[in-house]
């Protein structure tokens, strides 16, 4: 515990200066250093993780291995069997169209979308932890890869089809290593800015894509905006009205649905049926009209998918940074909403569990002809708004797919291309996020300007430069952040021992020849020179709040309050050391208020504490400034005097132990001889300072 040096003082402040006035008891807390004594060492990280197994029951070694435990383990049959039941059949009505849409946005045949809706639901319902979460194909998944897969082969061959599927094995294994080495934390340097500005692009890029099946003829496959609308316009000569007329009607009837179900919860389940609705008039009206112009899917094999070990391992280093590409945009959808749906449940969500989840689903399901799944963002709201309570919805979804597989897949190959066209584009429309524009010029300019380049760069350069551009700049900002902190200047509020921003509060006073700094972030090597230069600054030029104390000409006293300093390094110190000698050369004093421990350790050993002087170091920034007071005092009253801070005199503490009745009152000292403070002894801490009413 702090030792404590108790004096009497007509003052709220901590510096004694007996009077013969009515005073009270107060008090200066010493700063207490390390005794350089080694502290005493934690176990080692493998002894704590090894205490942590130890102390595991039997419950929860099942529940780390197979996360479904939990929810199987409290099942309310009662409770949650028919809200699964309903929640799971919604989603996997909606899940079956719209899988194969998405396996045609990627490049595949429909039937790839079919497994990749499949096998890897009822793996995830095992290995994942949200409830409620939706995994199967998205959109922006399948852009990626259609993006990257493009420009190795044509889409035709089989090797595009081999490399999807490795592709998905590739994925999950680098979710697997994320997952086991908790490496979620990484995905935090994408900032929500970057993330919206690149999914506002994809979705142009995405509905651009599936113009195609709208206009009747093909355009050049690409993941910019320019080619694509180039494109177009060139083949506007083949435009056939039957596809567009088609495509624009059930894209309309999708959107219309779509509105109705957000806007009442009565017609929500119209949300869900869209896509089925869209399959199933498409299909009817090619059954009975059957329009030679409008392509069709074609064939699609009956049956599950069979067991096969993905081939053309050769092709791996090329696949590698789109890997990363796809993991990091499955981390930011599935992660990001199971944790909210989570939240909105009562249950908490280990995204590194998460992950680990993900990728478990990706590598068993490359297995059975899958290419990359993740969690969709649309599913996902409609399985939480139709009431599912547990994994179970997801398994419905899964039957529901399977029973698709096995004995509806003839009725699909009359299904119109531009009907799952329509479908893709419907769900992308609600990923073109201009209200968050909107919202980001209104609040802060510099996140708008960050989602204005990502978005841009995205549609003209392409998705991978689009997303490496964008994180760059979000670092590039916060490294600009860290290496120019924010620093404030201090002053005192009247009436009390509290000390702020003076640009935050005007009414705070700061006193003559001192000044009072707080640096709002650690300092190391990339913010030392900053800082130094800004030290100098206040240094020269005055501040403009109201300044009390006796009249100096000049500073004589940097107080750094580093409360919020969390880290100093070797630089930083070497930095501090420079700029004591700097300051001694022109008498003046350094002194360091309420360090924490680790920094206080640091500079002890770099022997900054040494050098600058033990009694410089206070628990508060009213104890500094106390003391410079009284400093400064001696120095207006004698101009001799002002080489005497660093002479070899009793120290500050001990000299407030000696009771000198000639000293001006502190109350006069802090007013500069000006106004006079009265106070009572009411006992209270705060120690306010009271003006004395005329």
């Amino acid at each position: 515990m702090a030792a404590e040096i108790r004096y009497s003082s007509p003052s709220a402040g901590d510096l004694s200066s007996v009077v013969h006035a009515p005073s009270r008891p107060v008090r200066i807390i010493e700063l207490q250093h390390p005794t350089g004594k080694p502290a005493a060492a934690g176990p080692p990280i493998w002894e704590k993780w090894k205490g942590k197994m130890n102390r595991m029951t039997r419950r929860e070694w099942i529940q780390l291995f197979l996360p479904c435990y939990r929810w199987m383990s409290t099942y309310k049959w009662r409770e949650y069997l028919q809200a699964d039941l309903m929640a799971g059949t919604t989603v996997g009505v909606m899940l079956v169209p719209q899988s194969m849409s998405y396996a045609k946005l990627a490049g595949l045949h429909p039937i790839y979308g079919l497994y990749s809706g499949f096998v890897p639901i009822f793996v995830y319902a095992i290995f994942g932890s949200s409830r409620q979460l939706a995994i199967g194909p998205v959109a922006l998944t399948s852009l990626l890869v259609s993006n990257v897969l493009g420009k190795i082969v044509d889409s035709s061959e089989q090797l595009y089809t081999e490399l999807a599927i490795l592709l998905a094995l590739m994925v999950g294994v680098l979710e697997c290593i994320m997952g086991l080495l908790r490496l979620g934390w990484l995905i935090r340097f994408i900032s929500h800015s970057v993330i919206s500005g690149f999914t506002t692009a994809s979705a142009i890029v995405i509905a651009l894509s599936q113009a195609k099946y709208f206009l009747g003829y093909e355009i050049t496959r690409s993941s910019e905006i320019i080619p694509l609308f180039e494109s177009i316009f060139q083949g506007i000569d083949k435009f056939s009205w039957p596809p567009f007329l088609m495509g624009s009607a059930i894209l309309a009837i999708l959107l219309i649905m779509k509105h109705l179900g957000k806007s009442s919860k009565s017609l929500r389940f119209l949300r869900a049926s869209g896509p089925l609705t869209a399959v199933v008039l498409g299909t009817a009206f090619v059954k009975v009209f059957q329009p030679s112009s409008i392509s069709l899917v074609g064939e699609i094999p009956q049956g599950l998918p069979q067991f096969s070990v993905p081939k053309k391992f050769e092709y791996v280093q090329p696949l590698i940074s789109t890997t990363i590409l796809i993991t990091g945009v499955a981390i930011l959808e599935s992660v990001g909403i199971a944790k909210a749906l989570a939240a909105k449940n009562g249950y908490e969500l280990d995204s590194n569990q998460e992950l680990f989840g993900l990728g478990v689903a990706n590598i068993v399901g490359s297995f059975f002809s899958v290419y990359p799944t993740t969690g969709s963002f649309s599913r996902s709201a409609v399985n939480h708004e139709s009431g599912a309570k547990t994994g179970l919805s997801g398994i419905i979804m899964g039957i529901i797919m399977g029973c698709a597989l096995q004995f509806l897949t003839p009725l699909f190959e009359y299904i119109p291309q531009c009907a799952l066209a329509a479908i893709v584009i419907a769900a992308v429309v609600g990923l073109v996020d201009y209200e968050e524009a909107a919202f980001l010029w209104r609040v802060d300019k510099r996140d708008f300007l960050l989602w204005t380049i990502t978005c841009f760069i995205t549609l003209f350069l392409g998705i991978e430069i689009g997303v490496l551009v964008g994180v760059g700049v979000s670092l590039a900002f916060v490294i600009h952040e860290s290496a120019n902190p924010h620093i404030a200047i201090l002053g005192r509020l009247p009436g009390t021992t509290v000390y702020r921003n003076i640009q935050q509060y005007p009414e705070a006073y700061t006193y003559h020849g001192i000044v009072i700094v707080r640096i709002d972030a650690p300092i190391y090597f990339a913010n030392i020179s900053y800082i130094k230069d800004r030290l100098r600054e206040y240094e020269l030029e005055p501040d403009l709040s109201t300044k009390r104390g006796p009249e100096v000409t000049r500073i004589h006293f940097v107080i750094i309050e580093m409360a919020p300093i969390t880290y100093i390094d070797s630089s930083a110190v070497q930095a501090l050391k420079d700029l004591h000698l700097e300051y001694k050369s022109r008498n003046i004093q350094i002194a360091i208020s309420n360090p924490n421990k680790d920094v206080l350790l640091t500079l002890t050993k770099s022997g900054v504490v040494d050098l600058i002087g033990k009694n410089w170091f206070f628990v508060r920034v009213h104890d500094a400034v106390q003391v410079c007071l009284q400093h400064v005092q001696s120095l207006s009253d004698s101009p001799r005097a002002q080489s005497s801070i660093q002479d070899n005199k009793p120290s500050i503490i001990q000299r407030l132990m000696q009771h000198r009745p000639d000293e001006m009152s502190l109350s006069q000292l802090e007013s500069g001889g000006r106004e006079i403070f009265s106070f009572k002894d009411d006992g209270s801490h705060l120690e306010p300072l009271l003006r004395r009413k005329p």
